[in-house]
């Protein structure tokens, strides 16, 4: 059989320094991700479901059901934790209600 040289190595054949400095990046990643208050990694991720609303939106033409999930999303993200969401609260029940204007203006454009 013929070899593909784009495929993906087989975990088996990693060799160990490679595979150390994998695990050895994960956890400076997690050590420096625990520093960081919740609140703010928690707005981080409305933050890009709200950048994703918005890309759909802008589609040409709009991708209204893939908006309206995400949409959701932060809606269930920013009403359901309110306040716990720190100093950026809100700030994204702000965002929240203009990207459901947005929508809702978007949604009742004539298409064409």
């Amino acid at each position: 059989m013929p070899s593909d040289a784009t495929a993906s190595p087989d975990p088996g054949e990693l060799d160990d320094s490679a595979l150390e400095a994998a695990q050895d990046a994960l956890h400076d990643a997690r050590s420096r991700l625990i520093e960081v208050p919740a609140e703010y990694v928690v707005a981080n991720h409305v933050m890009g479901l709200y950048e994703l609303a918005a890309i759909h939106l802008s589609n040409k033409p709009p991708s209204l059901p893939q908006a309206a999930l995400a949409i959701d999303a932060v809606g269930c993200l920013v009403e359901g934790l309110g306040d716990r969401l720190g100093p950026d609260a809100e700030t994204l029940r702000t965002a929240l209600a203009n990207i459901r204007l947005a929508f809702v203006q978007i949604k009742g454009k004539p298409s064409g």
